[in-house]
């Protein structure tokens, strides 16, 4: 059993990731035409267009997948003619989400097979997906050729005063109804490639020369395309229909998958997945290079990439994302820059240099760590321990070969434990932000280390025990720890982070802080099959009072303000298919503390404090203006119009972050007029500088601030301490069971 956490999963572009590679919007590097007069080569869409045809092979593969989903996964599996429906349209959503390629008349034709593609998949016929393909194939090749011819015959005709406009998400517009229709979509978005370009002050010839090589790339990858590529596509469709988190892999892509290299960005500490035409950044891994630099971001699109500090920055949209990783890759110690769009912006016109050093990610990068912050409430001092967890993690191989100091998150968080009790804390807290996961038997274990005994996770298998549910739980009466305790979540804190934070609120043990986490609550299996692999959903989690963490989550006793709040399309909830939440019989435990009774007055404690906290009045605008620029539906293609919402973004961006300042009496930020010179300041700078980042002046060390949840989950401890009936030892575990 394989317990997977959602880290190649977490948005409505899930379904897209497992066949990335051979999406037909990625292409490869920049192919070897330096002479820009070879830009205006004929482009002949009959020359071009070659069907790709299935093979024996497929369609024996596809009887057998058919055969593992209706015998093996969680769910009952009734291959019918509303699971054909369902997979016509993840299927065309797949290739086609943003309707920029098909026509109206395409999908009414293609509609034929809506009802018929179970029969065809039984039958061990994969050619309707072929065929799907292969119109879709056809329909790319011709937006390719009109880009071309747009891009390297048009710009100079393109008017920017005039208001025109262009749809940000068209994922729930009408197809197109004519060529002409799609036509003037793709002049608009043309238009607005080319307006980014502008705003970075590139001339109209680097325009064309960067817009033609990026189209015509396109066009010599799509013409890789392989019949490989056309059944993971399909297939993979196929099992995601199930449910999110069951996947396909062809022989090819179940090696990258087993060697732990599929969507992985290696050498800066983060994962990738496509979107739309966009490389994107899925996760940063603790403790990573890209993860300490905290430039990069989740969420953010990729442009271009340049090697070395100064190296010319290479255009990677629609680039194939194995092509992507391997211009990322590179040795220790040598500096990739990304140009990228900020998840938080709408365009190119947007797009940040971000320059990072490669490194290795080490185990010990990602183990637990511990801190203490001091602070003054209520007329007293506080001691707070820290413990940051990234993941779940143990060292199989370590422990199998019978080393003693293999590395267990456990036995980590066990030790600083008793570091933080030696150090005299009031309290602990337990940070699960952006923990994906990881063992589950950690988890189990690691709730072990703050109860004597007892169940922390069921698990209701399938297949054969089918509505078998069996408890997991600690029968270790040690206690390492048995103060006032918290534990902070967010909106990524998935799979086991949501056992453990479940388990202690169950318990009522500790207090939960910070956002619904992200709803994980299934187990995935890999099995093997002649042709490739299939992932598979096997088992649902369950918390010891019976709910699941499926699909729900947790829900914190006090929740905070979530910067993922502003992202509708992160979590469980909003992936399509997801398995619903649901209910097994509890089991028998005895709370530990009457928390529960506490929270209201608790509740009302922190809003009072959350209401005037400088910290938290920037953080809830922070997040309302990222909720208002995600909602918007529409970018300008008005040079000037673009220009001042720009400037009044960073303005307000400006103001709100000196306010903030302000208000905490910190040195207040200098307004820069020329965003541009700022910019090319900074990287000068850096590129010059010979201090490290640690030689920081006196001033700005003062003015390094703590992260405020850590001060209000502090604060919060502060409050449960005072109102609990008897004071709660951080020390001795003599007082359990006197003190619920």
């Amino acid at each position: 059993m394989n317990n997977n956490s959602p880290k190649f999963e977490r948005n409505r572009f899930m379904q897209k990731a497992a066949f990335a590679a051979c999406s037909i919007l990625l292409t490869s590097t920049l192919i070897a035409q330096e002479d820009t007069g070879q830009l205006n080569t004929v482009l002949d869409i009959d020359a071009l267009y070659i069907p790709l045809e299935s093979k024996q092979i497929h369609g024996d593969t596809a009887v057998k997948l058919l055969n593992e989903l209706k015998t093996k996964h969680y769910s009952s599996i009734d291959i019918n003619d509303n699971f054909s429906s369902i997979v016509f349209d993840s299927y065309i959503d797949a290739l086609d989400g943003s309707k920029l390629y098909f026509l109206k008349e395409d999908i009414d034709a293609l509609s034929a097979y809506r009802y018929t593609l179970d029969n065809s998949l039984e039958n061990g016929s994969v050619e309707p997906g072929f065929e799907i393909y292969n119109l879709y194939y056809r329909r790319i090749l011709e937006r390719m050729i009109y880009a071309v011819d747009r891009v390297e015959n048009h710009v100079s005709e393109m008017d920017f005063t005039i208001d025109e406009a262009i749809e940000i998400d068209r994922e729930d517009a009408p197809y197109a109804a004519s060529t002409a229709e799609l036509d003037e979509l793709w002049r608009l978005r043309i238009k607005n490639s080319v307006l980014s370009l502008r705003l970075t002050d590139d001339d109209e010839a680097e325009i064309i020369e960067k817009l033609s090589k990026r189209y015509r790339n396109q066009l010599s990858q799509i013409s890789k395309t392989n019949d490989k590529d056309v059944f993971q596509t399909y297939m993979s469709t196929v099992a995601t229909a199930v449910d999110p988190h069951t996947s396909y892999f062809s022989p090819r892509d179940s090696e990258n998958f087993n060697m732990g290299l599929s969507l992985s960005l290696q050498g800066i500490g983060a994962q990738l997945t496509t979107e739309e035409e966009y490389t994107k950044v899925a996760e940063l891994i603790k403790g990573g290079p890209a993860e300490r630099g905290n430039e990069l971001k989740a969420g953010d699109r990729i442009v271009s990439i340049g090697q070395g500090v100064d190296g010319d920055l290479q255009d990677v949209v629609g680039m194939r994302l194995d092509d992507v990783v391997a211009q990322i890759r590179g040795e220790k110690g040598t500096v990739v820059r990304l140009n990228v769009i900020p998840v938080d912006a709408a365009g190119e016109s947007s797009a940040t240099v971000v320059s990072i050093t490669r490194d290795t990610v080490k185990l010990e990068d990602q183990s637990a760590k511990k801190e203490v912050i001091e602070l003054s409430y209520n007329d007293e001092m506080y001691k707070i321990g820290i413990i940051d967890l990234p993941t779940f993690y143990f060292d199989f191989e370590a422990a199998s070969r019978g080393d003693e100091d293999y590395k267990s998150s456990t036995r980590d968080v066990h030790a600083l434990l008793d570091e933080l009790k030696e150090e005299g804390v009031d309290a602990i807290v337990v940070d699960l932000r952006n923990n994906g996961g990881g063992s589950l038997s950690e988890a189990n274990q690691l709730v072990g280390l703050f109860i004597e005994t007892g169940a922390t996770v069921q698990i209701r298998y399938s297949g054969l025990r089918n509505g078998f549910t069996r408890s997991f739980g600690d029968n270790d009466p040690e206690v390492a720890y048995m103060g006032p305790l918290a534990v902070l979540v967010n909106r990524t804190s998935a799979s086991a982070s949501e056992i453990f934070a479940g388990a202690i609120q169950d318990y009522q043990r500790g207090i939960v802080l910070g956002g619904q986490t992200f709803g994980k609550g299934t187990v995935q299996e890999i099995i093997p099959m002649d042709y490739g692999q299939v992932k598979l959903t096997r088992s649902k989690f369950y918390r010891i009072s019976g709910e699941s963490t499926q699909h729900r989550g947790v829900i914190p006793d006090i929740s905070f303000p979530d910067f993922y709040d502003a992202y509708e399309d992160i979590g469980e909830s909003s992936l399509d298919g997801a398995l619903p939440w649901d209910t097994v019989r509890a089991v028998e435990y005895t709370p530990y503390y009457a928390i529960q009774a506490l929270v209201p007055e608790l509740q009302q404690r922190y809003d009072e404090r959350a209401e005037a906290s400088p910290d938290f009045i920037y953080l809830r605008d922070q997040i309302e203006r990222t909720r208002v620029m995600r909602q918007r539906e529409q970018l300008s293609l008005n040079e000037e119009e673009v220009k001042q919402e720009r400037e009044e973004t960073r303005r307000t961006e400006f103001d709100a972050e000196n306010m903030r300042r302000l208000l905490k009496g910190l040195t207040l930020n200098e307004w820069v007029e020329d965003l541009n010179a700022e910019e090319e300041d900074e990287e000068e700078l850096v590129a010059n500088s010979d201090t490290s980042p640690a030689d920081e002046t006196t001033d700005e060390a003062e003015e390094e601030e703590a992260d405020p949840l850590l001060l209000e989950s502090g604060r919060i401890l502060a409050d449960f301490i005072a109102l609990n009936s008897n004071r709660v030892s951080s020390v001795s575990p003599e007082n359990t069971r006197q003190n619920r």
